[in-house]
């Protein structure tokens, strides 16, 4: 009884010269085992990026193979609303045909930048052979005559060739004279000196802002020691502003005063109508006889 107890108990006993393998298991053997499936799950991936890779690079190839032998079917130019629609468009007709792969980009917005009503443009080439040009025109704000030329006025105070069914398209503009201080720009352009430019300006917002002013003012003209000066349609007389701004307080009293004064005696019965005073009006009739006449306001 006590020999079998020994054996029984020493039976449970791990072979010392075998450790583990009392149990059944075998843990080399299970470690083992796991190193191939992460292996293979590695060799996958490595796999799957190169062919990716190879796809990427092909189809890379084939596109500038392809986009080598695209030509150039048409030219859209968008964004032409006033001047140089149809003569840039027929300028841009040379280009049809051409590789559009070798066609510079910025040699063609050079080319687009001379017309004078370009502001800036942007060139796009598509993948069915469209070259299409945005363009943003400059916006024109008024008229004017240099050096006999008529010419207009941009919202950068750069000078424009006028054209024919532009004056016929536009017959309201401000007409500015007496421009004197001009300098020329990178682009070949004249621009007005900022001083008068800045005095155009203000004087068209104001008059823009007007009840009945814009509705009858034609023409500034600009001159020194504050003598600048506005005419209205069908007068003569010349109502003086000045070059110190507050241009709105100066057209309400053109207002006022054309409708009680001008109304009753008539147009062209002032040589001038100075502005420049607060709560008063100082005249000038033909004869050189000034007159000081009160307007309330």
């Amino acid at each position: 009884m006590h020999d079998s107890d020994q054996k029984e108990e020493t039976g449970y006993l791990p072979d010392s010269r075998n450790p583990g393998a009392s149990d059944g298991f075998d843990e080399e053997a299970t470690l083992n085992s796991s190193v191939p499936a992460y292996a293979d799950d590695g060799k996958a991936r490595v796999f799957i990026f190169i062919m990716v890779l190879a796809s990427l690079v092909g189809l890379a190839f084939y596109s500038l193979k392809w986009k080598k032998e695209v030509v150039v079917r048409d030219i859209v130019v968008e964004g032409v609303a006033v001047m140089a629609g149809k003569e840039l468009s027929a300028s841009m007709k040379a280009y049809k045909g051409r590789n559009q792969y070798e066609l510079d980009s910025d040699e063609l917005k050079a080319r687009v930048m001379q017309f004078p009503y370009i502001r800036d443009a942007v060139i796009s080439k598509e993948m069915n052979g469209i070259v299409r040009i945005r363009v943003m025109e400059r916006v024109v704000m008024a008229l004017t005559v240099i050096d006999g030329r008529n010419m207009a006025i941009d919202t950068e105070g750069f000078l424009l060739p006028d054209k024919e069914e532009f004056s016929e398209q536009f017959p309201k503009f401000l007409l500015v004279s007496g421009i004197s201080r001009l300098k020329v720009t990178g682009n070949g352009l004249r621009q007005i000196d900022y001083r008068d430019f800045d005095t155009i300006s203000q004087f068209l917002e104001a008059l823009s802002g007007s009840d009945y002013a814009k509705l009858l003012i034609r023409e500034l003209h600009l001159a020194g020691n504050n003598m600048t000066y506005c005419m209205a349609n069908q007068a003569s007389t010349r109502f003086i502003v000045g070059n110190d701004g507050n241009f709105k307080e100066k057209l309400k009293k053109f207002e006022i005063f054309w409708q009680k004064v001008v109304s009753k005696k008539g147009f062209g019965f002032y040589e001038t109508v100075d502005l420049r005073f607060r709560e008063r009006v100082f005249t000038r009739v033909p004869v050189s006889s000034e007159v000081t006449q009160d307007v309330h306001l």
